[in-house]
């Protein structure tokens, strides 16, 4: 893996939280981002303790200076939260379905479909 990371592949461990993925992961591999698993991202809003997995998730992958990747934002809500507490990379339905790579020019040049996706500046 350290081969691959230094011809400029990242290295990302998927489905944090469940099944194989761990953390003694972290401390064994060398490893760029950390994606949290969708069953934490899709209770953000509405269970506490959901709540306190995905921001004690970021938390960590900061302190280990990871990149955070949110996996299975399926509303608006959710990407919003994730927004406000600092994951750096959403994937899900809510941001797009699948699409083929022809299709990606398209879905780009929506400008009103873009902003939504973006941080929105606080009002005072």
């Amino acid at each position: 893996m350290r081969d691959l990371r230094a011809r400029g592949l990242r290295i990302s461990i998927d489905d944090f939280g469940v099944g194989y993925s761990s953390m003694s992961q972290l401390l064994g591999l060398a490893i760029d981002e950390l994606k949290i698993d969708k069953s934490f991202v899709l209770g953000l809003t509405s269970d506490p303790r959901a709540q306190a997995i995905v921001r004690s998730a970021i938390e960590l992958a900061r302190a280990l200076g990871l990149t955070v990747v949110a996996e299975g934002i399926e509303h608006e809500e959710v990407l919003h939260a994730l927004m406000g507490i600092g994951a750096d990379i959403g994937q899900g339905y809510v941001i797009a379905y699948p699409l083929a790579s022809d299709q990606l020019d398209e879905y780009l040049a929506d400008p009103e479909r873009v902003s939504r996706l973006l941080p929105q500046p606080c009002s005072s």
